[in-house]
C-alpha cells in the first residue's frame, strides 16, 4: 500500500490471465502482499479481450464494473446481465460458475473481491467523502474524471490520502468503494 493513499493508474502492470483472455493489474490487496488464496479484499483492472470463464473464487463476493471500451454480457448461474460502460456495478459471488462474452472490442472492468463475512459496495456518482459508516474497514474512489491533481482511474484511499486533497475530491465523478463487516 502506498504511504500518501495514492493509486495511480500510470504504475499498474498488466499481467496476462493463464487463459489468454486478457490481463489483470492489481491496485491494492489485504493485508498488504496475500494472494488469491489468503486476501482479505482485492482490488484490480483487467482488460478483458476475449469472451470466456471468469476463474472461480470460492466464499469470495465481487463487483464488477465496466470503465471503458465495449460491452460484455455477464452469466452468473445462468442470469445475464449486460455491463457496459455507462452502466451500474454487478454484484455476485465469486463461487458460482461465471461467463462474459464480450459484445464488441476488448474492455477496461474494475473488480472489487471480499472474502466473506466482509461486504463491498460500489456507487457510481458524486463522491460524498464526509458520509462515513460505522463498519467501514476500508474507503476508496476511483476517479472517473481528472480532479485535484490526480488522473482518471486514479484509486484514492480515502483514509490515508491527505484531507486536504480528499476534501478537493468532494463531489468529483467516482467509483465510491466500501469495505464493511
Amino acid at each position: 500500500m502506498t504511504t500518501n493513499g495514492i493509486f495511480r493508474r500510470a504504475d499498474r502492470v498488466f499481467r496476462p490471465w493463464k487463459n489468454g483472455g486478457g490481463e489483470t493489474a492489481e491496485i491494492v490487496v489485504s493485508p498488504p502482499g496475500a494472494d488469491f488464496d489468503n486476501f482479505d479484499w482485492r482490488i484490480s483492472t483487467a482488460i478483458v479481450a476475449a469472451s470466456g470463464p471468469f476463474s472461480a473464487f470460492p466464499g469470495v463476493d465481487r463487483v464488477l464494473t465496466v470503465l471503458e471500451g465495449g460491452a460484455m454480457r455477464l452469466s452468473v448461474g445462468g442470469r445475464e446481465q449486460d455491463l457496459d460502460a455507462a452502466g451500474e456495478p454487478c454484484s455476485f459471488a465469486g463461487d458460482i460458475p461465471t461467463a462474459a462474452l464480450l459484445q464488441g472490442e476488448a474492455l477496461l472492468d474494475f473488480n472489487v473481491m471480499v472474502r466473506r463475512p466482509l461486504r463491498a459496495q460500489v456507487v457510481r456518482g458524486p463522491l460524498d467523502p464526509g458520509n462515513r459508516d460505522a463498519n467501514e474497514r476500508a474507503r476508496l474512489a476511483l476517479l472517473l474524471e481528472d480532479r485535484g491533481g490526480l488522473a482518471r482511474l486514479d484509486l484514492v484511499d480515502l483514509r490515508a490520502a491527505a484531507p486536504s486533497l480528499v476534501a478537493t475530491l468532494a463531489g468529483a465523478c467516482v467509483l465510491d468503494v466500501r469495505i464493511s463487516g
